[in-house]
């Protein structure tokens, strides 16, 4: 099957006889090309036993494969000028390279080498265990990761999103052959991939070189969709005597990622703490000297989402910290914002979304997201006109249905004396 997606953009669409779909768009007055290898997987997909296998394998399959060393992987990519690169979040794992045009051949069949012929090895796989557990100590030791990881631990207690992407030691140390070599064979099939492309090329070349490397994989079923997480409102305060600052995190529910009213929690995230312009920044950093770094985020996922305060700290402004946040969730509970501040925050979110696919690397991975995420495909019009049609009475809306002191989440960590935060506090 072939079809065009886009006018606005040259975005073609075809889906070889296993069920592997594929997605390019031509940008014509580029040199480069990117490509994406997409798997379905991620730590979501994950049993406790499993948990950071997914990421796991992301490293293993640089380790070599069937037709080329770890050091010519690296070398063949070099010699092109390209970049090779993965990475493995919550909803899934990417692979990809960028090279010149005139590289497009060679720098696929790398590419799909490394996907498609991974080694394995006994030898290699107890190497990388040290390595990944050197990773998970550097992101243990440093205090803003773990207080985001001990939130959505808290948030999404007992379920998939709330378990770290690394895994832990246990697990990590667990990882054998067999196991790593099953968990692949499940999750890297033609159903559970998809693979883009943008850049200065020609959908049917891609096409011709996904057939000739992917064709061959046997047709395969979806997975399942894995269980609607419940959500947790509760407090933690963890005493670390090693630190010097205190860092939390209070956050609440949001609209999962493909919600319509998506762009309203857009809106006001970035209104709340997007950016130095932001109600948090300017209240407790610029007017009260409470913190050096505060900001609110969104973690969206496809049927769960959080939005979240960040905040660093003394342990003695903490409680006060907290309460300039809960001040400002009452007042955007309280009154639509101005429509000066509404306006700044468009313009805002439209100006980062059209810087943010300015190369071919953000067009890929645009390509990828809208498809997996929302099984279509948004112009670049659409998402401004979606953005424009937020109106100040939906955000007081949307802040209202979340801001409530029954579903607050506040998780602490620092040297907390005698630090004690109840329910009854965290009034908005």
């Amino acid at each position: 099957m072939l079809a065009s997606l886009n006018q606005d953009r040259e975005i073609e669409f075809a889906t070889l006889p296993n069920g592997l779909k594929v997605i390019t768009e031509h940008m014509p007055h580029v040199r480069s090309v990117s490509v994406g290898i997409w798997i379905g997987t991620g730590s979501r997909r994950e049993t406790a036993k499993q948990n950071g296998i997914s990421h796991f394998i992301e490293h293993m399959l640089f380790k070599g494969t069937t037709h080329r060393t770890a050091e010519q992987l690296a070398r063949e990519v070099d010699s092109m000028g390209g970049n090779l690169d993965a990475f493995t979040a919550k909803e899934l794992v990417c692979y990809n390279i960028k090279v010149l045009d005139e590289h497009l051949d060679r720098g696929f069949e790398i590419l799909s080498d490394l996907v498609l012929n991974p080694l394995f090895q006994p030898e290699d796989i107890e190497k990388e265990k040290g390595v990944i557990l050197e990773e998970l100590k550097m992101e243990v030791d440093n205090p803003e990761y773990l207080i985001h990881e001990m939130y959505c631990g808290t948030f999404w207690r007992g379920h998939p999103l709330g378990r770290s992407i690394l895994g832990t030691k246990e697990t990590i140390k667990s990882f054998s052959a067999p196991v790593v070599r099953e968990y692949y064979t499940q999750a890297y099939t033609p159903a559970n991939m998809l693979i883009t492309a943008a850049g200065h090329l020609r959908h049917e070349e891609l096409l011709g070189l996904v057939s000739e490397s992917f064709g061959r994989l046997p047709a395969s079923v979806l997975p399942a969709q894995p269980p609607e997480p419940r959500t947790f409102a509760e407090i933690k305060l963890k005493d670390k005597r090693s630190l010097e600052q205190t860092h939390l995190c209070l956050g609440v529910p949001s609209y999962p990622l493909p919600h319509e009213m998506r762009f309203v929690c857009y809106v006001l995230n970035t209104m709340l703490g997007g950016g130095m312009s932001s109600r948090l920044f300017q209240n407790i950093r610029e007017r009260q000297g409470l913190a050096y770094s505060v900001f609110s985020e969104l973690n969206a996922y496809r049927d769960s989402s959080s939005l979240i305060v960040y905040a660093g700290t003394s342990t003695e402004s903490a409680p006060k910290v907290v309460d300039s946040i809960l001040k400002e969730f009452r007042e955007m509970k309280a009154a639509p914002p101005p429509e000066d501040e509404i306006r700044r925050a468009k313009d805002h979110l439209k100006g980062s979304l059209m810087l943010s696919l300015e190369s071919t690397s953000s067009h890929m991975s645009n390509l990828a997201r809208q498809e997996m995420f929302f099984g279509k495909f948004f112009s670049l019009d659409e998402l401004a006109a979606s953005v424009e049609a937020v109106t100040g009475e939906q955000v007081r809306q949307v802040a209202d249905e979340f801001f409530n002191q029954e579903l607050i989440t506040l998780v602490i960590l620092g040297k907390l004396e005698k630090l004690k935060i109840e329910r009854e506090q965290l009034s908005c």
